[in-house]
Formats: structure tokens, C-alpha cells, sequence
């Protein structure tokens, strides 16, 4: 009989840690791109803002100094009448005087109406000018605010990331295969798919008699140590049933299944009575070994 051949377990790939730092770059360049956009924006924004703001202002200039020339005109009109009613008051009789007092109160009543309707007008355009002040700086104070929050945000996405690439973890797993970067909570795992070279399924098992599907793999959560937070399970994987005894969270479970060359990796972030939680991770290539 011919000898059974043995198989070697892939060496572990630094492609793994090179996709993750290319990914952060990557997120990293997008928000900056975004925050340069951002304050392209406001510039644009205070240029719009300040170039409506010269026009509106120009605009009421030309229009005060229109209005006001010809109310100033209309006013000196009736001024000169009054003068020539109150010289008529002093040359003629009593009977034409008597008119000549009353044409001269109705000119000074029309010239205060006149003077107050040319200062009202005057009030109007500033406060025009005083409104679209305020309104372009409140639109610079916004699209300002929402700069320094994306400038937050780049911040604290920039953080993020380096505290998931510094949390994230390598392991050699049960069968003495070194693990890829382990991820101990959702935030790693979900690191952990956007690198994309790994299929990952999340589970949550409960202990009973009917195996839990997982992928391609069935589990069945056999017994629970909550204190020790350790556990045993049987994988079900090619109708071969493969026990897992003693356990730990976090520890990478390794078993091989027909479809591929590299081990599929179970981790069990969590362990509660009678549940344990955690993802299982296959290869993507499921080339047969």
C-alpha cells in the first residue's frame, strides 16, 4: 500500500496585514478627499457670499441715491413754495393772507411727510443690507461648522482605524497552523471583511441536540464552562464529525474540509449559559486540496 501523503499547511501570508494597512490608507485618502472638497466649498460658498454682498450693497447705493436725489428735489421744490407763501404772508391783506398761512402749514406738513418717508426709505435699504449680511454669514457659519465636524470625523476615523489595526491580533490556531489577524469583537470583524480575503459567517449557538449550520459546516455546542470561559463543540464538516474539547474565547479552531487547501477558522468571541458567539472564517479559494 502506498504511503498516505501528508499535507503541509500553508505558510502564514503577510498579504493579510498588507490589505489591512492598504485599507486604512485607503479610508484614510477618501476623508481627506472628502474634507478638501469640504473647504473647496466654503471657499466657493464666502466667494458667492461676499461677491452677493458687494451687489446688494451697490445695488441699494444706487437705488438710495436715485430715490433720495428725487425726493431731495421734490422736497427743495416745496420748500421754495413755502418761502413764496411766507413772503405772501408778510406783503399781501388779511383775507390773502389768511390763505397764504394756510398754504404755508400745508407745505411744511408735506415737506415732514416727504423728509420722513425719504428717511424710512433709506431704513428699508439697510436693513435689506443688514439681512443679507446676516444671511451669507450664516451660511459661511454653517458650511463652516460642517468642515470642522468632517475634520472631527477624519480624526476620530483616523483613530479608529489604528486602534482596530493595533487591537487585531495573529494567533496560531489548535492544529499549529498560524492564524491570520484575529478579531475579538464586531468592530474587528467587520475590519476584518472589508479586507475581503476571507468568507466570514457570524453565529450565535445555543447547547441543544440539534446541530447549528454555520457556512457549510454544522455545530453542535456540546458544554459550556462560563467561569472558565472555555467550551466544547463538534464540527460536522464533509460527514466527518471532528469533537473540539477545552476551548477557550478567542482561541482560532482549525479544521480542513475537502473544498479548499487552507483550514476554515472558528472563533468564539463570547461565551454565555448554554451560548457561545463568534464568526467562522473560510478561504475564498475552494479549490480541492
Amino acid at each position: 500500500m502506498s504511503p498516505t501523503p501528508t499535507y503541509e499547511p500553508p505558510a502564514q501570508r503577510s498579504g493579510l496585514w498588507t490589505a489591512l494597512v492598504a485599507g486604512a490608507i485607503i479610508a484614510l485618502v477618501g476623508a481627506n478627499v472628502y474634507l478638501y472638497v469640504q473647504i473647496n466649498n466654503l471657499r466657493t460658498d464666502m466667494a458667492k457670499a461676499t461677491e452677493t454682498l458687494k451687489t446688494e450693497i451697490a445695488s441699494v447705493r444706487d437705488s438710495s441715491s436715485v430715490t433720495t436725489a428725487a425726493q431731495m428735489r421734490h422736497i427743495e421744490g416745496l420748500k421754495e413754495e413755502l418761502e413764496s407763501a411766507r413772503t405772501q404772508i408778510r406783503t399781501t391783506s388779511s383775507q390773502a393772507k389768511t390763505e397764504a398761512i394756510a398754504r404755508a402749514e400745508q407745505l411744511s406738513r408735506q415737506i415732514e411727510a416727504e423728509q420722513a418717508k425719504v428717511q424710512q426709505q433709506v431704513s428699508k435699504e439697510i436693513s435689506g443690507v443688514r439681512q443679507t449680511a446676516e444671511t451669507a454669514t450664516a451660511k459661511i457659519a454653517d458650511v463652516s461648522t460642517d468642515v470642522g465636524s468632517v475634520k472631527n470625523n477624519l480624526a476620530t476615523t483616523d483613530a479608529t482605524l489604528q486602534k482596530t489595526i493595533a487591537d487585531l491580533k495573529s494567533a496560531r490556531g489548535d492544529l499549529g497552523v498560524q492564524s491570520g489577524l484575529i478579531a475579538t469583537n464586531s468592530n474587528e470583524l467587520a475590519a476584518l471583511k472589508r479586507l475581503g480575503e476571507r468568507n466570514y459567517f457570524e453565529f450565535t449557538i445555543h447547547r441543544e441536540k440539534k446541530p447549528t449550520r454555520v457556512g457549510d459546516v454544522s455545530i453542535t455546542l456540546k458544554k459550556v464552562d462560563v467561569k472558565k470561559n472555555r467550551f466544547n463543540i463538534d464540527v460536522l464538516a464533509d460527514d466527518k464529525l471532528t469533537p473540539k474539547e477545552n476551548k477557550t474565547v478567542n482561541e482560532p479552531i482549525q479544521f480542513y474540509t475537502s473544498k479548499a487547501r487552507q483550514p476554515y477558522e472558528l472563533v468564539v468571541n463570547k461565551v454565555d449559559k448554554n451560548t457561545i458567539v463568534g464568526y467562522l472564517a473560510t478561504p475564498k479559494d475552494q479549490a480541492s486540496r
